[in-house]
């Protein structure tokens, strides 16, 4: 999810876009269509390739839906939103919402997807313990973004989870993962001509989202806007999701 609190601050770069495919980790359902998703939307039309790779289902996202009725929903919502955006992978892991732990198994599954996907980049969201000063980041934001990271160097190591070789996955070696929002943006891309499709994508999720209820943040187009804007001002242009850009 990106950055609730992006702030005036300096300038941003824009993102280096000189990649043709991304592999997109996250933990949740919707985490991508916080913002995201419009920069998705923009690089799909420059015809780069995205797959998608959620850790859970986000089965416990909806407090009045049990979560074995939840997950199939959820994914439902995923792979519209997906869709509109341009990516028609969608993978899930099957690990458990809101219980998401950092450690082997997840960083293994991470290497797997990378050396299967082979992408130039991998995206994720932001993994600081954090949004902003005083407002705390989720617990499987942080254990899958902190995974993320390793499992992309696990993927480029052939000596680490040599059982991928069995496999028949030899090692990948991602070049950079982009982390949206949280404390550490330097970079950002340019949004402007595909807001309304971010919008839309966030929009699919409407389960998810009227389950919400009180707990919600704000109507969609209003609450992405106030961050795009504040972001694309840091840019110089109308609209822009933010990035921490971290090479390997």
């Amino acid at each position: 999810m990106l950055s609730r609190f992006e702030g005036v601050a300096a300038e941003l770069e824009p993102v280096d876009e000189s990649w043709s495919s991304a592999l997109a980790i996250v933990a949740h359902p919707d985490d991508l269509e916080y913002g995201t998703a419009a920069a998705i939307a923009r690089w799909t039309a420059q015809g780069k390739r995205i797959s998608y790779c959620l850790a859970t289902s986000g089965e416990a996202g909806i407090d009045g839906l049990p979560p074995e009725e939840c997950g199939p929903v959820r994914e439902q919502e995923q792979r519209a939103s997906a869709a509109i955006v341009g990516v028609d992978v969608v993978e899930f892991l099957g690990y458990a919402d809101g219980v998401l732990e950092y450690g082997l198994p997840l960083r293994r599954d991470i290497a797997r997807a990378v050396r299967r996907h082979r992408p130039d980049v991998v995206i994720t969201g932001n993994y600081h313990d954090t949004w902003a000063p005083g407002t705390l980041n989720q617990a499987d934001h942080i254990a899958l973004g902190r995974a993320v990271l390793d499992g992309v160097r696990d993927g480029a190591n052939r000596w680490v989870f040599r059982e991928l070789l069995d496999e028949g996955l030899p090692p990948w070696p991602a070049k950079q993962v982009l982390v949206a929002g949280g404390t550490q943006v330097t970079h950002a891309v340019d949004v402007s001509e595909h807001f309304d499709t971010g919008v839309a994508s966030l929009e699919a999720h409407g389960v998810y989202l009227a389950g919400l209820g009180a707990h919600a943040m704000a109507e969609p187009r209003e609450f992405l806007e106030s961050i795009a804007r504040a972001t694309g001002s840091r840019l110089g242009v109308t609209f822009a999701v933010g990035f921490e850009v971290i090479d390997f």
